[in-house]
């Protein structure tokens, strides 16, 4: 196998990664007003992902340094053309880590209402623009001969990437809402199955719609039996919340995410970035990517640092295992004198 198709693969792994770890996150998020019904519920969502948000966060990170290291060519044509929606999302990633920072520093409502605004906000942009991007990446986007990107904002907001965008968003909100029912105890477990229950039953429809509508585009015949798997994988995720057996019920939402983005990695493949333009001026993994000895060295670093990265978050997950629930956070006063 040669090594852009390897490097190619890596980057839908990271991305799998990527959306299934901070898709529930995400989800969370946004879903902070809906299950919680006073301050100290809105803090036991919040510290269910606490410990492992950051951590999320690095597969974008690296999935990013990836694809500027192996395939230069994609990464510039991508960044330039969707430099708005990418920096839109940048900023409501940043805006989102400064909540998590800052929303327990003061004792004060209008101050943690601002920040969990903050944080809602911060967790949508993301959940609906990362869907969009994605949905238009697969789909194809007018690419010159210069490998440049020749259109605007708008010609992303096409319907196609707009139902993108709505199934990232259902889906995310869905797998927080598993999340949420898998890591805490009490009323909002209840609250949040119940809810993922509802939300996944709209995200399936949406999603059968737009995988659909993505094999029709491109699709080829094992991206076609991923979709089914993905499908199958949200409905198995939907009748077990249903039962009440929340770890079964998060992996579905787990490996629907997991599916679809790699079907939508497979519907992809040869190309990086179709061209709407001229097929003659789509970016491939062959007229994308690096010199092969930067790939060398590339998968070399790859070997040695991946398992560790892998090791330390696994850890990480499992040392914050159990389920939280409010007898768990401090009251206030407690917290400011140190009781």
């Amino acid at each position: 196998m040669e090594l852009t198709t390897v490097w190619f693969a890596l980057i839908a792994v990271l991305w799998v990664g990527y959306f299934c770890l901070e898709g529930f996150d995400f989800g969370v998020g946004m879903l902070l007003p809906v299950l919680a019904r006073d301050d100290t519920e809105r803090r036991v969502m919040i510290n269910t992902v606490g410990p492992v948000w950051d951590g999320n966060e690095v597969w974008v990170l690296v999935a990013g340094g990836a694809t500027f290291a192996a395939f230069p060519e994609w990464y510039a044509t991508l960044f330039s053309g969707f430099y708005l929606p990418l920096l839109l999302i940048l900023v409501a990633l940043i805006v989102r880590g400064l909540s998590f920072e800052y929303r327990h520093k003061r004792h004060d409502d209008t101050w943690k209402g601002r920040w969990d605004l903050a944080l809602i906000i911060g967790s949508f942009v993301p959940s609906l623009l990362w869907g969009v991007a994605f949905a238009n990446i697969v789909a194809g986007v007018p690419i010159d001969a210069d490998k440049e990107f020749t259109g605007t904002l708008f010609t992303l907001l096409n319907p196609f990437g707009l139902l993108g965008g709505l199934v990232t968003l259902t889906l995310f909100a869905a797998h927080g809402a598993m999340f949420v029912a898998l890591k805490t105890d009490g009323e909002i477990r209840h609250r949040a199955r119940a809810l993922a229950v509802r939300i996944g039953a709209v995200a399936a429809v949406l999603a059968v719609v737009f995988l659909g509508w993505t094999q029709a585009k491109t699709g080829t015949a094992l991206s076609a039996v991923v979709f089914v798997v993905a499908a199958l994988a949200l409905l198995g995720g939907l009748f077990a919340a249903r039962s009440g057996r929340e770890g079964w019920a998060f992996t579905g939402t787990f490996l629907t995410i997991a599916l679809a983005v790699a079907g939508l990695f497979l519907a992809l493949f040869p190309d990086v970035m179709p061209s709407t333009t001229d097929p003659a001026f789509s970016l491939t993994t062959t007229n994308a990517a690096a010199t092969a000895y930067t790939l060398k060295v590339m998968t070399w670093v790859a070997v040695v640092f991946t398992p560790i990265v892998l090791g330390y978050q696994a850890w990480t997950y499992w040392i914050f295992r159990k389920r939280i629930s409010v007898h768990h956070i401090p009251s206030p006063v407690l917290a400011e004198t140190g009781q």
